[in-house]
């Protein structure tokens, strides 16, 4: 009989086990809670702590309490002044209606796609009223403004909260970057040509008036040399004339000497002459007299 109550308190301890596990359920601080019973919201779970249900017949559902982020691709946008971007944004956004969130996306995947598909639209329309200039300015502030306003009033009706929309960077298309790059090249080169022609032109310049101030300056040393050349060699011939004045035969010996000197000082140097030559006069006799008869003397 004992062992009989014992099993039946066993079994009875292994149900309300199941029972329990079935029954109760934990909410994390992170999550919230949506208790569901044969497909319907019964009630939202947001206080964290140990919760129950009816066993077998009430399920959850559980959502982030937390702000989600959402990074939907580049979008290519036409601005009022008829310029097209690259948009590329990022929002922040929370689940404010648990149940009307089942109900609309049921899964944050479909929320995901549901919130690009609305901040897209929301780029289209503000950003289409504006120019780039204001898009790069200032006014970027308002613009972030008046799309996260848009964002969020149609977000509402899928019950999500959007907490920030931002954009991370406005490119201009591939294409429209490099027929810009392209422009800015062609116009640089084209300041560089002219840059470099006015560079040789003033070259040029600079070179003509050096070389005519080089002319003018070689010609006036040119000339001052001259000068200078003739009054040396003015003032050798008065030297020579006042040393031949007082002693006309060393000043013969001296200017024979040195003939001796340059026509003798290559050793190559061949010369024919007649051995009584005047110019041999000195080879005789260191005093240059002429001793021999007067008849040779003359016929010489």
């Amino acid at each position: 009989m004992n062992k009989i109550i014992l099993i039946g308190v066993a079994v009875a301890l292994g149900l309300a086990a199941v029972v329990a596990s079935s029954a109760l359920f934990i909410v994390r601080e992170t999550d919230q809670v949506i208790v569901m019973q044969f497909g319907n919201p019964q009630r939202v779970i947001k206080d964290p702590g140990l919760n129950w249900k009816l066993p077998f017949i009430q399920n959850i559902v559980v959502y982030e309490k937390r702000v989600l982020g959402s990074d939907p691709p580049g979008e290519e946008v036409i601005l009022a002044d008829q310029k097209r971007v690259v948009v590329d944004t990022y929002t922040r956004w929370r689940i404010s209606d648990p149940i009307l969130f089942y109900q609309a996306v049921n899964i944050e995947m479909n929320a995901q796609q549901r919130l690009s598909d609305i901040i897209i639209s929301a780029l289209r329309r503000v950003l289409g009223n504006y120019t780039l200039i204001q898009l790069l300015s200032e006014q970027r502030t308002e613009l972030m403004a008046q799309i996260r306003a848009q964002v969020d009033e149609e977000a509402t009706a899928l019950g999500i909260a959007v907490t920030d929309v931002r954009i991370r960077r406005a490119d201009l298309p591939t294409q429209t970057s490099q027929a810009i790059y392209a422009r800015i090249r062609s116009e640089r080169e084209r300041e560089a040509k002219e840059a470099r022609a006015q560079g040789n032109e003033l070259a040029q310049q600079i070179q003509a008036r050096a070389d005519r101030e080089m002319t003018v300056i070689v010609a006036q040393a040119e000339n001052r040399a001259q000068s200078i050349r003739g009054q040396g060699d003015a003032e050798a011939i008065r030297i020579y004339a006042e040393s031949f004045g007082r002693d006309p035969a060393f000043f013969a010996f001296y200017r024979s000497m040195e003939a001796y000197r340059n026509a003798l000082a290559d050793n190559a140097t061949t010369m024919v002459l007649s051995p009584d030559s005047d110019f041999f006069r000195y080879f005789g006799d260191m005093s240059g007299i002429d001793t021999r008869p007067p008849e040779v003397a003359g016929a010489r």
